[in-house]
């Protein structure tokens, strides 16, 4: 089969891969229909490549047909349509039965010291191979797996596997008071989503970017936005516009790729000239996030507000050990999104009338999987008005 595959930094290619077979009783194998470009696959192109290994699959959003099933699953056949999350859960141990399937015991990646694997993301969850591909192979589909309704386009149900749930929690965890006002720092994919579930809520909605296009998007989603870059005092201003006290609530959908923190930046860009071993020690171990995003949500968000993390952080000490209280999911609130728990809650907004949150629209690119290189070199640069891309395989 043809798949993204990794080769070093900046440089995915299209390879003749061989085809996934069931390896366990509880595998389903897919043909994959549509596999998202994330913004988490970007930390593989560029910052997270010391963790990467030459021949890892990419891809963690997919969905698919059923195309062969395990001997152990029963509640799905061959002809199925499914949408696979992108964390990795056996929703029976102790972590899944409290709705933390990020933390699934069953798949923890305990020589890592992480949670729950993930598909198509570096030997610290698991170096599983991706979605983004002509077919793939879903260990635990005795629950992974979400069962989605003939008829309607790929479009309507892919963001199930990551980018709904994930601005589904980012909202919840955020806290809002009935009527009250959110900040969302970020209008890539999960920032301008997390705009739509807050609108849908009825919360006021302002957000904050530095990308013309995004911003012009949210506009014409009667967001309100302010330009991070024409404001000297952002936080001041956003405290301006929320009767001088700020927002109830912030959400950074940001994380290590913030603008403006150029120390970060150069942090980073060593870390990459670096052999493997020496660079992650100091991706680990050092501090090589930009957090201008994270301060900026601290410096505007109200006296009790309440700030969800979204946007991924990789550095222990940053001052803050942001990988360990991101990869434990300890509060602020924030970590990897439950997606499990809350499909029951979004499903309804997917198969209902209508389409509130704008899921029929929300890519702005659907190119063949052949084209996966260049929407990589597109989305990394914000090129194009690239935002949101569904490979198509």
């Amino acid at each position: 089969m043809r798949a993204v595959v990794w080769h070093g930094k900046r440089d995915v290619r299209v390879d003749k891969v061989p085809d996934p077979r069931i390896e366990q009783p509880n595998d389903i194998i897919i043909k994959v229909t549509s596999s998202g470009i994330c913004g988490s696959d970007l930390h593989l192109y560029e910052v997270l490549a010391p963790f990467m290994t030459e021949g890892d699959i990419l891809g963690h959003e997919p969905m698919g047909i059923v195309v062969e099933v395990g001997s152990a699953i029963t509640h799905l056949r061959r002809g199925d349509r499914v949408v696979i999350p992108f964390n990795i859960s056996c929703g029976h141990c102790w972590m899944c039965g409290r709705g933390l399937m990020t933390q699934c015991e069953t798949t923890q990646v305990r020589s890592e010291e992480k949670g729950a694997a993930l598909f198509g993301y570096t030997r610290l969850y698991g170096r599983v191979p991706g979605g983004q591909a002509e077919y793939l192979r879903v260990p635990q589909a005795q629950f992974g797996p979400i069962k989605v309704p003939e008829g309607t386009t790929d479009d309507r149900f892919v963001y199930l596997s990551d980018v709904l749930p994930t601005a589904w929690q980012a909202v919840e965890y955020a806290d809002v008071p009935p009527g009250g006002t959110i900040v969302v720092l970020g209008l890539g994919p999960i920032g301008d989503m997390a705009c739509r579930v807050a609108v849908h809520r009825g919360y006021r909605v302002i957000c904050v970017d530095v990308v013309p296009e995004r911003m012009a998007r949210a506009r014409a989603n009667r967001f309100e936005v302010v330009d991070f870059e024409a404001h000297d005092d952002v936080a001041g201003w956003l405290r301006d516009l929320t009767d001088g006290r700020g927002p109830d609530a912030v959400i950074d959908a940001v994380g290590m790729e913030a603008h403006g923190a150029p120390a970060g930046k150069l942090a980073q860009t060593a870390a990459g000239l670096l052999p493997d071993a020496l660079a992650q020690k100091l991706i680990e171990k050092s501090g090589v996030d930009r957090l201008a995003a994270l301060q900026l949500a601290i410096d505007t968000v109200r006296r009790g507000g309440t700030i969800s993390i979204s946007g991924v952080y990789g550095g222990t000490a940053d001052p803050l050990p942001m990988m360990v209280l991101f990869d434990k999911q300890i509060q602020l609130r924030m970590g990897q999104a439950n997606v499990k728990r809350w499909v029951d809650d979004i499903m309804p907004l997917l198969t209902g009338d209508g389409d509130p949150l704008g899921v029929e629209s929300f890519a702005t690119h659907r190119v063949p999987l052949a084209n996966a290189p260049a929407a990589y070199e597109a989305f990394q640069a914000k090129r194009d008005g690239t935002l949101k891309v569904l490979l198509k395989p």
